[in-house]
Formats: C-alpha cells, sequence, structure tokens
C-alpha cells in the first residue's frame, strides 16, 4: 500500500483523543495539512502529529485549493460537515468524515450526491463498530445465531456526562444535544447489527429539564445554563418497514444511577443480546434458558493481519484498504445518512407532537 497524504480539517478534541494518534500509528499515511479557524489550534496541532514541512490554514478552502492531499479528515462542529465534506470531494480527496454524518437528511444527501460524482470513498466515523463486542455480535447476527430481530434498543445514556467544552451544547452548530452527539453511535450499532435501514415512522420526544440548573455534579464541571440551548435528553420509538421496534434511549443528564453509552439490546426468534454488563447472549438450550458470556479476550478479531484491535486504529486501516481498491468501507455513507435521517425524524416529531412518516 502506497503512503497517503492527508489533510485535517477542524484540530479539536475529536482529532486528538481519536483520530491524529490513529494516523502516527499506522505506515501509511502522513498528515501534510492542518486548518482550524483558530490559529494556533492548526500550528500546534501540526506540530505534535505533522510532517516536518506540514502546512497549516484557517481557511479549509485554500488548504484545498493548495492540492497534494489524497485524503480529508473532516473533525469539525456538525453544522460544518456537509459544505466541507461537499467541497473535499468535489476537490478529488477521500474523505472520512467524523459522526453524525450530517445536521439533517437533506444534507446527507447533499454529501453522498458529491461521493457519486467525484468517485472517491466516503465514510463517518461510527468507531463503535469496531469495538471487540460489536464485531461479535455482528458476526453472530450475520450467521443468523438471533433469528429475524424485531426488538431492539439503542442506548447511550450519561447521568451526568455534559461535554462542557467546544460546542457540543449550543444547538445552532450541533443540530441537538445528546441524541446526535452519543445517540447517533447508538443507533449506527443497532441498524448495522439488524442490518435494517428502511424506516417506516418514529415517534420522539426531548426534553430541557436539567439543562438550566446550576451546581450539577457534572463530570466536566457545571455547564453554562446560558449557552446550553441543547436537550439534555431525548427518546425516539422507530418502527421499521418489516414491522421491527427500535427504542432509542439517549442523555447527558439524567437522574438515572446506571448510565450506558453506545450500546444495544436485541431480540430475535431464536435469541438475544445485550451489552449491559459485558456481551450477553441468551438463548434457549435443551429446553433450559442459558445465558453466555463470551470471552473476547481470547484474542483479537483482526480484520486483517497487522491492523491491532484498537476501534480507532481498525477503522483508519479499514478506510485506507477501501481507498487502495484492496477492500470495502465497513461504515458506508448510505448507512451514516439513514441515521441521520431518523435522529431528524425524532427531532421533528418532537417539535409537531405527531409521529413522523419517512415516505
Amino acid at each position: 500500500m502506497k503512503t497517503y497524504r492527508v489533510g485535517v480539517v477542524g484540530c479539536g478534541g475529536i482529532a486528538w483523543g481519536k483520530h491524529l494518534p490513529a494516523h502516527k500509528r499506522n505506515p501509511h499515511t502522513e498528515v501534510v495539512a492542518f486548518c482550524d479557524i483558530i490559529e494556533e489550534r492548526a500550528v500546534n496541532t501540526a506540530k505534535e502529529f505533522g510532517t516536518k514541512d506540514a502546512k497549516t490554514y484557517t481557511d479549509y478552502k485554500e488548504m484545498f485549493k493548495a492540492g497534494g492531499l489524497d485524503i480529508v479528515l473532516v473533525l469539525t462542529p456538525n453544522n460544518m460537515h456537509c459544505p466541507i465534506t461537499v467541497a473535499a470531494l468535489d476537490a478529488g480527496f477521500h474523505v472520512l468524515c467524523e459522526k453524525p454524518m450530517a445536521m439533517n437528511y437533506a444534507e446527507a444527501k447533499e454529501m453522498l450526491a458529491a461521493r457519486d460524482r467525484s468517485g472517491k470513498q466516503l465514510s463517518i466515523g461510527y468507531q463503535n463498530r469496531y469495538r471487540k463486542d460489536a464485531l461479535y455480535l455482528k458476526q453472530l447476527a450475520d450467521d443468523d445465531f438471533f433469528g429475524e430481530i424485531y426488538y431492539a434498543e439503542a442506548l447511550a445514556v450519561r447521568r451526568r456526562g455534559v461535554p462542557t467544552w467546544g460546542v457540543f451544547i449550543d444547538k445552532e452548530k450541533q443540530g441537538g444535544g445528546p441524541l446526535i452527539d452519543i445517540g447517533t453511535h447508538a443507533l449506527d450499532l443497532t441498524l448495522f447489527t439488524m442490518n435494517n435501514y428502511e424506516p417506516a415512522y418514529c415517534v420522539g420526544r426531548t426534553f430541557h429539564k436539567l439543562n438550566k440548573q446550576r451546581n450539577t455534579g457534572n463530570a466536566g464541571g457545571d455547564w453554562d445554563v446560558d449557552k446550553f440551548t441543547a436537550e439534555d435528553s431525548a427518546f425516539g420509538f422507530v418502527v421499521m418497514k418489516n414491522g421491527a421496534v427500535i427504542y432509542l434511549k439517549s442523555s447527558w443528564a439524567l437522574n438515572i444511577a446506571d448510565p450506558t453509552e453506545a450500546i444495544t439490546t436485541v431480540c430475535g426468534e431464536k435469541a438475544g443480546a445485550d451489552m449491559l454488563h459485558g456481551l450477553r447472549l441468551n438463548t434457549v438450550m435443551n429446553g433450559k434458558q442459558v445465558m453466555i458470556e463470551p470471552d473476547l479476550n481470547g484474542g483479537a478479531i483482526l480484520f486483517y493481519e497487522g491492523a491491532g484491535d484498537n476501534p480507532e486504529d481498525l477503522e483508519l486501516a479499514t478506510f485506507l484498504r477501501a481507498v487502495s481498491g484492496e477492500g470495502k468501507l465497513y461504515v458506508t455513507a448510505d448507512q451514516a445518512a439513514v441515521v441521520t435521517r431518523i435522529l431528524e425524524g425524532i427531532y421533528e416529531s418532537d417539535r409537531t407532537g405527531k409521529p413522523f412518516y419517512f415516505d
């Protein structure tokens, strides 16, 4: 595999915490361009993760115009995912965009159209699919261990885990709160396990019950009540075209004793599974109810030799194989667009007080 030249748009926490360390560990990429609206942040990120001659920019259009890239990472607030991704694809670059794909389904379709006319690869950063438990669960589902999955729960519930940095709590820039931020991971994992991307209708409710409180006990410190315009919790019930249902629960702040994040529960005709206390499988054997707890530490589940088993490393390595023509995307933009479509439906149902029908 050749060495790919990478440009980064957005040099904040997700760049430092997930993407750029993975690139530093991967021998097939070099990060040569860094863009951020805060120049100092771009410069500092380039010093830490870039090549010696890495360039820095405050305008992504200038970075794209300069060229010399193969891949662009879009790691910005949600409201910029669509315009930057479209511009990067149209400039001839492959794109890995952070989750969620877009603010709404209309933007997601713009991104799909840009991918199609450019012929480039586009994937979305749903790294939870690459966890050991998720990989094993998906393998079982594909092997028909569960039979038809007709009920599922997508869970991303924090007790006091409001992200007080960046613009996470700003509804205008992010499109929403925990539903679009962490609920998106749980929904993606659930749809992928079910292999069901055909929603019929949904009902949703969002709440602003705790976001104006002070002395909150929040893990990241008290939030600014004047800036917290997104919901603090959101819930949705989705009915799929084949009759299957998904109950989606998400919160940054909720008075609940047992928080869970980015996990799924699935129930099929033959068996079920949950991730509430590690991956647990339940079924009936010889007329008795049984619970199976797979040992996921008995060896890494590898896509191929040398990939490692960190989700972010697998995400990058798999994307590079697709870019090189040696493999397929594990997270497709078409799948991610359906996640965005359902999230938008839940928000719209909350706004109107009525069920939202997708067709």
